[in-house]
């Protein structure tokens, strides 16, 4: 080989190294779980009581913790609650063309989601079950490379995650979960799903423990279960405060009758 194929080959593999390198920078940062860089870690503008203060990392227990303290506090409570560690957006009055927006988004998901009514299918497709051996009356199946699509498009038969509910020879398909950026403003949320027919959602506040005494920690106190709930009684209690974690989320179930229970915040329990 001359040594002008060669360099030509060096370079070649080098340029795919790299570019194999920014896409998958790229594809943590969008990931709904995954932390952002410090220097892009803001609260959205639509949220201005939300802090503005930059996120520490977490390491990988940490992020566990965030995360079982996260499906918890999604499948507790009811729609529209205001909690402590909870950010939804606000109704807003109808306009015209609302309704049929919804409804053809409904249409188109359960459409697009038909399939996944056998949960191996949702497997055998990249979705992976959210935290499978904690007891939650509601299964999330996310699918990571849909929702870094949803960073940038909206395709309402491809949701971030499919909702399940347990049953005793396998999962019910019962829902599917939207996704946006943190950073998104809720004029980007309503222009993917009405804002006066669906309530969007942050999980805020997040007050950890040091390093280390995660084991030993009062989870009365700390999490998105836990009591503190602002940055200053978490300084107090010695751990280190989340004003944001995650990003947008939005339930929808499909299968209900009626835009209420349709876009409600959990499943409708009969």
């Amino acid at each position: 080989m001359s040594a002008r194929r060669t360099l030509f080959h060096l370079v070649g593999k080098a340029v795919m190294v790299f570019g194999a390198i920014f896409v998958v920078t790229v594809l943590l940062v969008a990931m709904p779980g995954h932390h952002a860089p410090a220097t892009q870690d803001q609260a959205p503008q639509a949220t201005p009581a939300l802090q503005q203060k930059p996120m520490a990392g977490m390491d990988m227990s940490e992020e566990k913790t965030s995360e079982k303290a996260a499906v918890e506090d999604m499948t507790h409570g009811g729609r529209g609650s205001h909690n402590l560690h909870m950010f939804m957006t606000s109704m807003r009055p109808e306009r015209a063309g609302d309704v049929e927006r919804a409804n053809e988004l409904v249409t188109e998901l359960r459409a697009g989601i038909e399939k996944y009514r056998d949960y191996r299918v949702a497997l055998d497709d990249g979705f992976r079950i959210f935290m499978p051996n904690i007891p939650q009356p509601e299964y999330h199946f996310t699918n990571y490379r849909n929702g870094f699509l949803e960073s940038f498009t909206f395709d309402p038969a491809r949701p971030t995650s499919l909702l399940y509910k347990k049953t005793a020879t396998g999962y019910e398909l019962v829902g599917a979960m939207f996704t946006m950026p943190r950073s998104a403003t809720e004029d980007e949320l309503n222009a993917r799903i009405p804002l006066s027919i669906a309530m969007w959602h942050l999980h805020t506040n997040l007050c950890l423990p040091r390093l280390g005494q995660l084991r030993t920690a009062d989870w009365t106190k700390f999490g998105l279960q836990g009591s503190i709930a602002t940055e200053d009684a978490c300084s107090a209690a010695g751990g280190r405060f989340h004003p944001v974690v995650f990003g947008w989320m939005v339930h929808v179930y499909p299968y209900e009758q009626g835009l209420d229970k349709i876009f409600a915040m959990h499943h409708h329990m009969d």
